[in-house]
């Protein structure tokens, strides 16, 4: 079967398992469509399992393309690299092959005066071959776009751009518990002053680590230089930020979400890798329900999965199946009728985890800084190896400004 046949299929199926769990459709739940649930389920897991291998196997083929392990039509993805329209970009070519020296006089000419849309000078470039430079601002935002790929919380964080990397402050007051009065003719008011807090969003330096390119990749001109240094700096700045904007500690990193999550549900007695039903209803009113308007659930994948066999009180299942979000009319997995996150990123359920998260992500800010410097060198300790280096690094902070509790986390128990 192809690969769309087994999209299509998936989608299928899980429109049909909607509906068997629309209660106005089946208002009584029974045996016959639990059975028809159970069923149809295993086999949009089978389904996905497939969907799973075949991507993986194109992924594959796509890293052995890189290094010439398959036939030249196999390597197509990575032979052309693209720009901003479309053509050739030789001015950062140039430069991760050769450095300053080997671009174009014209190129190094626009460089100058920077209106080049691929590369621009940035200071300490004295020596070509060793020299520092700030990518353009479409190449740092296709790094953006592939750092997305690898953490949750960014999808769905509020993102700042900012030109400098001084302390952001953000003044904080909780009025959810002030009030009012009546006051009488000729009455004073009473004093109702209200108390202002302060919360910070800074930002921190991130490397991608060196990076060692020998020097038949670069030398090959059907490989796509680019794209391969590319990947690896979203890669490595990817998981490391992905991680903090999850579970950092606030402390010489950023604050997570789940860090900063106050506990809006704990679980009972026993529950150090479950959670019941009650616990979900308890967690999502845990939230006040000017938040809940755009509220939806965030977990770790494992954690789905514990959640996918719970039931409401009439026994009816309360996972709902998505169907292929890129097409017309798609919609996500559900929870409760709340659309269901995954974040790799987040605890999986054991004793004291904030394994559960529910709310509005978009009162969690990811700022970040249009700074991202590639450097690359060619020193002995590389020459002698055959290889370039290359190391990157840019700066970003993350912290979820709000006092009024829009995200809450379910945390299970200790014992």
């Amino acid at each position: 079967m192809s690969i769309q046949a087994l999209r299509e299929r998936h989608s299928a199926l899980a429109k049909s398992i909607a509906n068997l769990l629309d209660k106005n459709v089946n208002p009584a739940w029974n045996a016959d469509l639990e059975a028809k649930y159970n069923a149809q389920l295993a086999d949009m897991d089978s389904v996905a399992a497939e969907i799973k291998r075949h991507d993986t196997f194109l992924a594959r083929m796509t890293e052995h393309a890189s290094v010439g392990d398959v036939a030249n039509e196999l390597r197509n993805q990575f032979t052309t690299t693209q720009g901003r329209h479309g053509e050739e970009t030789p001015a950062l070519r140039a430069f991760l092959a050769g450095g300053v020296m080997n671009m174009s006089e014209e190129a190094r000419s626009r460089m100058q005066a920077r209106q080049t849309p691929d590369i621009r000078a940035a200071m300490s470039t004295t020596t070509a071959t060793e020299g520092g430079f700030t990518v353009a601002q479409d190449y740092f935002n296709e790094l953006t776009q592939a750092m997305r790929a690898f953490g949750g919380v960014r999808n769905v964080a509020r993102t700042l751009v900012t030109g400098t990397g001084a302390t952001m402050n953000f003044p904080t007051a909780d009025a959810t518990a002030e009030i009012g009065e009546i006051v009488g003719q000729n009455t004073a008011v009473s004093n109702g002053d209200t108390t202002f807090g302060n919360a910070t969003l800074d930002v921190f330096k991130y490397s991608s680590k060196k990076i060692a390119v020998p020097f038949e990749l670069i030398q090959d001109s059907m490989f796509d230089i680019e794209g391969y240094v590319n990947a690896l700096l979203a890669l490595r700045l990817g998981r490391i930020t992905a991680q903090h904007f999850a579970i950092g500690t606030g402390v010489s990193q950023p604050k997570g979400l789940v860090t900063a999550a106050v506990v809006g549900r704990a679980g009972a007695t026993g529950q150090t890798a479950t959670l019941t039903y009650d616990d979900l209803v308890g967690l999502e009113h845990s939230v006040d329900p000017v938040y809940r308007a755009n509220a939806s659930w965030m977990m770790h994948d494992q954690t789905l999965l514990s959640l996918r066999k719970i039931k409401d009180n009439n026994g009816r299942p309360i996972f709902v199946p998505g169907y292929e979000q890129g097409n017309p009319g798609g919609a996500p997995d559900r929870l409760l009728g709340r659309p269901i996150q995954i974040c790799q990123e987040m605890p999986q359920m054991a004793a004291n985890a904030k394994s559960l998260l529910f709310g509005d992500y978009s009162k969690y800010f990811i700022r970040e800084v249009m700074d991202l410097t590639i450097f690359r060198m060619t020193d002995s300790a590389f020459t002698l190896m055959g290889q370039i280096g290359f190391v990157a690094f840019n700066r970003q902070g993350g912290n979820l400004i709000d006092v009024g509790g829009a995200v809450k986390a379910y945390q299970n128990s200790a014992t």
